[in-house]
C-alpha cells in the first residue's frame, strides 16, 4: 500500500457536484492498493498514520498526532499512486490491485485507523471525484507499507 498523507485546515470529497465527505483540521490520505497488499499492511499503515506525529506541539515541533489535536481524516482510494510511469508517455497500472481486490482493504485501511482513535471519513471507491483541500504547511508525507520491518 501506498499513501501520500497531507496535512490539511479543511478538506472535502465531491461526486456529481455534491460533497459527500468533509472534514476540517487533520489528514487528508490519498491511498493506493498495491497487487500483493493483504490485511496486515492496511492495519500496519492505519496504524502509521494514527501515529503519526505531523502536528506542532507550543514549541513548534512535529510532536502530535491526528488524535491530540481532535482533527480527523479524510481517505480517498487513489490506485494511480501505483501507476508505473518509467517507461513511454502513458502509465502504467499493472501494479495496483483490481477494484475487487482493493476495495476491501480501503474498508479494511479505513476501519482500523477509525480503530485507532480518529473519525475516520471516505471518499467514495471508484468514483470520479474532486477533490478539494487547504493545505496546512504544507506539509506531506509518503507511507508504503512495503519493505516495512
Amino acid at each position: 500500500m501506498r499513501a501520500v498523507i497531507q496535512r490539511v485546515r479543511r478538506a472535502s470529497v465531491s461526486v456529481d457536484g455534491q460533497i459527500v465527505s468533509a472534514i476540517e483540521q487533520g489528514w487528508l490520505v490519498l491511498l493506493g492498493v498495491a497487487q500483493g497488499d493483504s490485511e496486515a499492511d492496511a492495519d500496519w499503515l492505519a496504524a502509521k498514520v494514527a501515529g503519526l506525529r505531523g502536528f506542532a506541539a507550543e514549541d513548534g515541533r512535529f510532536d502530535r498526532d491526528v488524535t491530540e489535536v481532535g482533527g480527523s481524516v479524510l481517505v480517498v482510494s487513489q490506485f494511480t499512486l501505483l501507476a508505473d510511469c518509467r517507461k513511454g508517455r502513458r502509465p502504467s497500472f499493472s501494479d495496483a490491485a483490481p477494484p475487487d481486490q482493493a476495495a476491501p482493504l480501503y474498508e479494511r485501511f479505513c476501519n482500523s485507523l477509525a480503530g485507532h482513535g480518529p473519525r475516520v471519513e471516505r471518499g467514495v471507491f471508484q468514483a470520479h471525484m474532486e477533490v478539494s483541500l487547504v493545505n496546512d504547511g504544507p506539509v506531506t508525507f509518503l507511507l508504503e507499507s512495503r519493505g516495512r520491518s
